[in-house]
């Protein structure tokens, strides 16, 4: 199979343009079709009970009212669960967590199944859930950072070291010359895509058909497996649509699992969709933090020390802690460098990787910080980071694959206006005396890449077929992967079939961490060479080719042609090579995966600057972001309208975290008291007046053989501490926890 490691990426006439996402028709007019909306014959809907309290254990249920009840045909509880074969703390599987599937009576955290019920209608099913009524032994639940009762204890999150240290930070300490020692907090937040988690589960003998949302087809086989005791490839996974991840969807979470064995049990398709509220607990979420960041600059207003300590919520039986002390790491020039994760028990789910894991927390943190150190050393905040600007990554000395963040800073501030920004807080309003505040922040983000496979089919008719199992999120992989593929097969786009989610076909990798473009795209290019490399040595060796006996060269395929590279005077049209051959569609392979020498050489970053402008009411407290302007340099774009349209995504879930998103729990039963979107606040569109966005240019010739680096998540880095940077500039006051509300601008 072709090495995508072997070749840089040669781009024609499809990549780098603005493609409308193919997928777009089906999705505005319905035809796209979701897990939830297959019904296979005989099906029985499943709905669990999940626990009224966080903390303590069921004692009874009413089971038999629930049987009885019309339509309900099973009832699952801790005291009849078939067993599973494999273990539900199992973590042999990469991004995997302990799940629960009623493994006994105790509840750990609100909203946990504490029973599953299957009838022959949904209605049925959410009655005899009803039914059940659960009583419970209560004790006192514990689910904020202030309810902790004992001492936190060292965390990680990703597999990431629990405590990381470049340089002497206490010589760092003592040689500053200016100081800030602060506190930031970030409230618990949950993922609610638009399609809610939801599986229908079939059984043919120890074979499982699944239609379920994912974002790692492989993985998910290999999860499902591994609880049932199959091999990974008995496991079929159909998710052509995929309504939004956001990194809970990567791993197969407890209600689902709980379906496929239940289904198992009664030998009937089962289907469970889970409601709104369910989202709020057993899916994962980004866990609360109380970061402290001690920061010290010299007289000139160069930084000595990042001190980063992040006190992080996880639950009672499982360990991830939000990575967000990491963000320290990568991005300033400072002369000592420490980060430290510190992890609480909860009476809560575990939490997990939420768009931009650790960074969205971290860089709030950071870049507020970093403008009270501005402040404090009478120094601007766009020139203080210019002047700690890292050449090389910070602690490792590593060179960068490629940084073109001065660039962003610079198109950023010019188009933003920032050089008119008064240096004093609370000096600017507008026309209608309202607080105007200018704010910016830097984004930092990791430019990863799994390893995927690919295949790619050239037909006689000059058409082709590529196939991967990509999954498409939202993020418009079904175009921009076709885009690549076309270009290494050197056909228009509309002469390239893509194909895509369904566990039959070649791992695509992972769709996480901004580096699915990278994966999935790295092997269709790879895979497509490998069908020109085919289709050179077949003309070289055929009389009637303009292209014979050039058996040595190395060919480049384009406009739907063969070339000798170097040479434009002899080509042959693909399909008339294929057609001469006897016609028979040509196949390629392909695999990507980044060259660990690479990897190992260069520290690799998307980067980018946001600049944001809120206007604050000087009597009511009331915020609004009136503008945001980002500049974000992420290798090479492939389809400029979807990169973009990603970029606002994620700033505006900047502008989310900032002043919107908080999961508030009742202290007395440890439930979340708005888990629902009318009590969960998101941005509307009257929330998100101004946006724009700046794709910078950079070449990089070491992250991967594409040139691309991930923009799914690094636009919400950076735009959190641009608002409250912003909030601060316009009215003088620094509020440290996020979400910034009202109260916090009274209080």
């Amino acid at each position: 199979m072709p090495d995508t490691l072997a070749q840089p990426m040669r781009f024609g006439s499809s990549s780098g343009q603005p493609v409308t996402r193919r997928d777009g028709i089906a999705k505005v007019t319905g035809d796209a079709d979701y897990a939830a909306d297959h019904s296979p014959s005989g099906m029985l809907h499943a709905v669990y009970a999940p626990a009224a309290i966080a903390r303590g254990r069921v004692t009874a249920m009413n089971t038999v009212a629930a049987e009885a009840h019309p339509g309900v045909v099973r009832v699952i509880t801790p005291a009849n669960r078939p067993a599973l074969q494999g273990d539900p703390a199992d973590k042999s599987v990469m991004f995997t967590f302990r799940i629960e599937v009623l493994q006994d009576d105790t509840v750990r955290y609100a909203g946990q199944p504490v029973a599953l019920v299957l009838a022959e209608t949904l209605e049925a099913a959410t009655e005899g859930a009803r039914l059940l009524d659960p009583q419970y032994a209560v004790e006192v639940p514990r689910v904020t950072l202030a309810d902790a009762e004992s001492e936190p204890v060292a965390g990680q999150g990703f597999g990431q070291p629990a405590d990381t240290t470049h340089g002497d930070v206490d010589a760092g300490h003592a040689a500053a010359a200016r100081s800030v020692d602060v506190t930031y907090t970030t409230a618990a937040q949950y993922h609610n895509a638009m399609e809610p988690h939801a599986i229908v589960a079939q059984w043919e003998g120890d074979h499982l058909s699944l239609d379920v949302p994912t974002q790692a087809f492989a993985l998910s086989c290999a999860g499902y497996a591994r609880y049932f005791g199959i091999p990974a490839e008995n496991v079929t996974i159909r998710c052509p649509y995929l309504g939004g991840g956001f990194g809970s969807k990567a791993i197969p979470a407890g209600p689902l699992v709980l379906a496929v064995l239940a289904a198992r049990d009664v030998g009937r398709p089962v289907k469970l969709a889970l409601t709104r509220k369910q989202m709020f607990g057993p899916v994962g979420h980004r866990g609360a933090t109380e970061q402290r960041l001690r920061i010290g600059a010299d007289g000139e207003g160069r930084l000595s020390v990042i001190d980063h300590d992040n006190v992080a919520e996880t639950s009672t039986f499982d360990d991830f802690v939000e990575p967000a002390a990491n963000a320290s790491q990568g991005l300033y020039a400072a002369g000592a460098l420490r980060s430290r994760h510190r992890a609480v028990r909860l009476d809560v789910g575990t939490p997990g990787p939420m768009r931009a894991p650790g960074e969205a927390s971290g860089s709030a943190a950071l870049e507020c910080a970093m403008d009270e150190l501005a402040e404090a050393s009478g120094i601007d905040p766009l020139e203080f980071r210019l002047r700690n600007y890292a050449e090389t990554e910070p602690g490792t000395g590593r060179p960068y694959s490629s940084k073109a963040l001065r660039d962003c800073y610079l198109q950023g501030a010019e188009r933003f206006g920032w050089s008119g920004r008064p240096s004093a807080p609370g000096t600017m309003r507008d026309a209608s005396g309202l607080l105007t505040g200018w704010g910016m922040g830097t984004a930092l983000f990791p430019a990863p890449m799994f390893a995927a496979q690919a295949r790619a089919t050239l037909k006689a008719d000059g058409t082709a077929l590529v196939e991967t199992s990509a999954a498409d999120m939202g993020q418009g992989a079904w175009t921009a992967l076709a885009q690549i593929a076309a270009d290494s097969l050197g056909l228009p786009l509309d002469a390239v079939e893509f194909r895509a989610g369904h566990s039959s076909l070649p791992d695509g990798g992972v769709a996480g961490g901004s580096g699915h473009t990278a994966t999935a795209g790295g092997a269709l290019h790879a895979a497509g060479l490998d069908v020109v490399r085919q289709l050179g040595e077949i003309a070289a060796a055929d009389p009637e080719s303009p292209l014979h006996g050039a058996g040595n060269a190395q060919f480049v395929a384009r406009d739907g042609r063969l070339f000798v590279e170097g040479d434009e005077g002899r080509s042959d049209a693909l399909a008339d090579i294929l057609v001469r051959a006897g016609g028979a569609p040509l196949t390629g392979t392909g695999r990507g995966a980044r060259a660990p020498e690479a990897a190992a050489a260069h520290a690799m970053y998307s980067h980018g600057a946001v600049f944001a402008e809120v206007k604050v009411d000087p009597d009511l407290g009331q915020i609004r972001v009136s503008r945001l302007v980002g500049a974000f340099a992420a290798g090479r774009i492939i389809n400029p309208k979807l990169a973009e349209s990603q970029l606002f995504g994620g700033m505006i879930w900047g502008v989310s975290f900032a002043l919107h998103e908080e999961a508030k729990f009742d202290r007395r039963t440890g439930r979340i008291m708005n888990a629902d979107f009318a009590g969960y606040h998101v941005p509307v569109n009257a929330d998100v007046p101004g946006l724009e966005v700046i794709m910078v240019h950079e070449d990089d010739p070491h992250v991967n053989p594409l040139g691309v680096k991930g923009v799914g998540e690094i636009g919400i880095v950076g735009t959190v501490g641009a608002i409250g940077n912003a909030i601060r500039h316009a009215t003088g006051r620094r509020v440290r926890r996020f979400p910034i509300r009202i109260e916090g601008m009274l209080g």
